[in-house]
């Protein structure tokens, strides 16, 4: 669905304490019927390397989504593009960035209780200034009605969504998913 409705990469949240935590044995199956030219994301908290590589081999994931507290170190360890999450609370989160040597940043809002998914936004001027480090990927709190303003604003090189396109958490709600990416489709064209 999230393919025919236009999305250019996909999702797979290997963190077990998440409501979206899919096996990685589940995702092999749903990976292989994924067709060319649409990234797979998978998306790991604070996991151990060998798992994420494990991971990142079975399932022929394109991109590691690092979302926890991993270091520079470990992200170069990582065989596979790296994308670097970031929670930000304010211009100082943006600090620790220029240490990591990755493909891209995400940037999601900051809550103490959770490392992603929360549905809360922050301030995009942060994520303006954040992409002098590099390709910035825009995450928190974005959804159909407001992800066509994040893009006019801040110009990302992508967005990232789960919760705002959710019926319950955990379940996908077609209609809201293909508003989304129209939206946020849309507002490149007008950029162009």
């Amino acid at each position: 669905m999230a393919v025919e409705a236009g999305a250019d990469a996909l999702g797979f949240v290997f963190y077990q304490k998440s409501p979206r935590y899919l096996v990685p044995e589940r995702a092999v199956g749903i990976i292989a019927g994924i067709p060319p030219f649409v990234q797979v994301v998978g998306l790991f908290v604070n996991a151990e390397l060998d798992f994420v590589n494990q991971t990142a081999d079975s399932c022929r994931l394109d991109i590691v989504q690092l979302h926890g507290d991993e270091s520079p170190s470990y992200c170069e360890l990582v065989r596979r593009r790296v994308m670097k999450a970031f929670r930000v609370r304010g211009m100082e989160s943006l600090v620790p960035m220029g240490k990591y040597s990755v493909s891209a940043y995400l940037l999601d809002a900051y809550s103490p209780d959770s490392y992603g998914g929360t549905g809360a936004c922050f301030d995009w001027d942060c994520a303006i200034a954040a992409k002098a480090h590099g390709p910035i990927i825009l995450a928190g709190g974005l959804d159909p009605d407001n992800v066509a303003s994040a893009v006019a604003k801040v110009a990302p090189y992508g967005v990232d969504v789960s919760s705002g396109v959710e019926s319950s958490p955990g379940r996908k709600d077609p209609e809201k998913v293909r508003r989304f990416i129209r939206e946020a489709k849309k507002s490149v064209e007008r950029r162009t």
